[in-house]
């Protein structure tokens, strides 16, 4: 990684004396230096008197109607609900067709829609008429995935008491990136998470950052604590000069502002390393 920033005379000496806390009630000790279509409806069909609804399969829509085509066009974020759960299915059009039919299915007397997919099993979606397993493990493979993702990173408020939790908040900003970004985590006196932001995005091979950037973004959002991370496309985790130079310049800003510097990350294929436990 190469930084750019002030020109600095390097201490080849870091010191990090302190580890993290894992009590979120105690102080972290701050970083010294040693030196300071119009939509189409499948109508039912009667038969005997009985009713039989037909679902359209996705294949049979025009191309670029279906909830799958608008998915690759729009994007995921743009689908409703119902179309995500056609396209999960592999069957309707959207809110007219088998997506709209589980919502209304399992969503009955619920005020939140999506509240009762939390816990859905097996049983309760093939219980569905034109659910069967296969879409039924579909579904529930893709609640269970996204609870996984979800959960992996932290939300607003969540006490960052180690580096580990510091590395989720920021992986999806940082770890599986093709340029180098400089992130910042900013933290109140109890360490829980106000925000987190990318301060600055580079090339494959270098970001440029000045320290002041990172204490312009702690001090409009009010922290008092500051956790600075960036990532190395390459995975691998080994800091290099560069970012040891920016490490010191931030821990003497940080001792000016009183605003102590909890942790440097480095993030990369996967993992981690935090400067402060490893040098």
């Amino acid at each position: 990684m190469s930084l750019k920033f002030d020109n600095h005379v390097p201490d080849n000496n870091l010191n990090f004396s302190h580890s993290w806390s894992l009590d979120p009630d105690s102080n972290f000790v701050s970083f010294s230096l040693e030196d300071g279509q119009e939509t189409q409806s499948i109508r039912a069909q009667y038969s005997h008197a009985q009713i039989r609804q037909y679902s359209l399969q996705i294949r049979d829509l025009p191309a670029g109607e279906s909830p799958r085509d608008k998915l690759i066009q729009q994007g995921a974020q743009n689908l409703s609900n119902s179309e995500l759960l056609s396209v999960l299915a592999g069957t309707g059009q959207g809110a007219g067709g088998l997506g709209q039919i589980i919502l209304q299915e399992l969503s009955e007397g619920q005020v939140d829609l999506l509240k009762r997919f939390q816990d859905v099993t097996l049983e309760e979606l093939t219980a569905i008429s034109g659910v069967g397993i296969a879409k039924a493990t579909t579904i529930l493979a893709a609640i269970e995935f996204g609870k996984r993702v979800y959960y992996l990173r932290p939300s607003v408020g969540t006490v960052i008491d180690d580096p580990a939790v510091a590395a989720a908040v920021l992986s999806d900003d940082l770890m599986w990136q093709n340029q180098e970004r400089v992130a910042t985590l900013l933290l109140d006196v109890k360490h829980r998470l106000i925000s987190h932001q990318v301060i600055s995005i580079g090339t494959a091979t270098e970001a440029l950052v000045h320290p002041r950037e990172i204490f312009q973004a702690a001090l409009r959002r009010g922290a008092v604590r500051v956790i600075v991370a960036h990532n190395h496309p390459s995975g691998s985790l080994e800091p290099s000069q560069e970012d040891l130079e920016l490490t010191r310049q931030l821990l003497q800003g940080a001792q000016f502002l009183s605003i102590p510097l909890l942790d440097h990350l480095i993030l990369g294929n996967g993992n981690f390393t935090s400067l402060r436990q490893t040098t």
